[in-house]
């Protein structure tokens, strides 16, 4: 059973939100990425963090004009990344800010509860 959900967000380099997708708690983070109505329109860099690391991923953004950049897992061979990359890995901070704003306004409680037994349990 699934109780929770995620909210995928795209936002540009102001923190305007451009696009924006629920997923119930047990879908991989890089299934709203390789569904073609969520990157409408986007082109350029993207960046994310480690739940969308994946080689077939990377590959298929790229051929449709998207380059991802993400920190890589500790059991992963360090890649050169340029020096543009390494700043806009540095962004990332925006994207946790827009989430704790969105969380804040619309009262939504991060709950890492994964059954309802332990959702009561621990509430």
């Amino acid at each position: 059973m699934v109780f929770g959900f995620k909210i995928h967000l795209i936002i540009n380099d102001k923190g305007e939100i451009l696009n924006s997708m629920f997923t119930p708690e047990n879908v991989d983070d890089r299934e709203p990425l390789k569904r073609g109505k969520f990157l409408e329109n986007i082109k350029g860099k993207l960046c994310a963090d480690k739940g969308y690391i994946g080689q077939a991923l990377f590959e298929n953004l790229f051929l449709n004009g998207i380059q991802l950049f993400t920190k890589v897992k500790n059991n992963m061979k360090n890649t050169l990344m340029s020096i543009a990359g390494k700043i806009l890995l540095r962004k990332r901070a925006l994207i946790e800010t827009v989430n704790d704003e969105l969380k804040n306004i619309a009262q939504i409680e991060h709950s890492r509860h994964r059954s309802f037994n332990n959702f009561i349990a621990n509430s």
